[in-house]
């Protein structure tokens, strides 16, 4: 996990959960892979994280072999994210509505992504994405209002409420 990934989901927690409870938080894409992972930053009483991957690892509590069909049921998670992973995922599409379908009416939304960083197949590297297509696909391929969406050094972020 590099340091802005880490600063921008600090960020989020600080600006839009800090005086909400309880919460339930689903982490896409939660495997610690290079020593990081945002669990630290949702230990507090009453509050639910649950970290999601394709794999079974560090960090992991729902392994889904299908990244695209979840073993969650619909509108479970008071909030999702996802860091680090998108730019990993073949059909981003497909994925994001998974995203929509596990949040909770009224749910946030925190997405990261580079922008701009060096090819690291984990196992494919197939996306780099840019803040209009973040919104694209997440407020008109998916039904996310948005709060925030831009780019802060390496990484593009979203930001949104269902």
């Amino acid at each position: 996990m590099h340091p802005s990934s880490m600063k921008l989901m600090t960020t989020f927690v600080d600006k839009y959960l800090k005086n909400l409870s309880p919460l339930t938080i689903l982490d896409v894409g939660s495997m610690s892979v290079s020593g990081g992972a945002y669990n630290q930053l949702f230990a507090k009483p009453n509050w639910l994280y649950r970290g999601l991957d394709v794999a079974a690892g560090t960090n992991v509590h729902i392994v889904s072999p299908d990244p695209y069909k979840w073993p969650v049921a619909d509108n479970s998670y008071d909030v999702v994210i996802s860091g680090q992973c998108m730019e990993h995922v073949e059909a981003i599409w497909l994925w994001t509505k998974e995203i929509e379908r596990v949040c909770k009416p009224g749910g946030l939304v925190c997405i990261i992504a580079p922008w701009n960083f060096i090819v690291h197949r984990y196992p494919v590297d197939c996306w780099r994405i840019l803040p209009d297509g973040m919104e694209y696909i997440m407020t008109k391929h998916c039904n996310f209002k948005k709060l925030e969406c831009a780019i802060v050094e390496i990484d593009c972020y979203f930001i949104g409420t269902k």
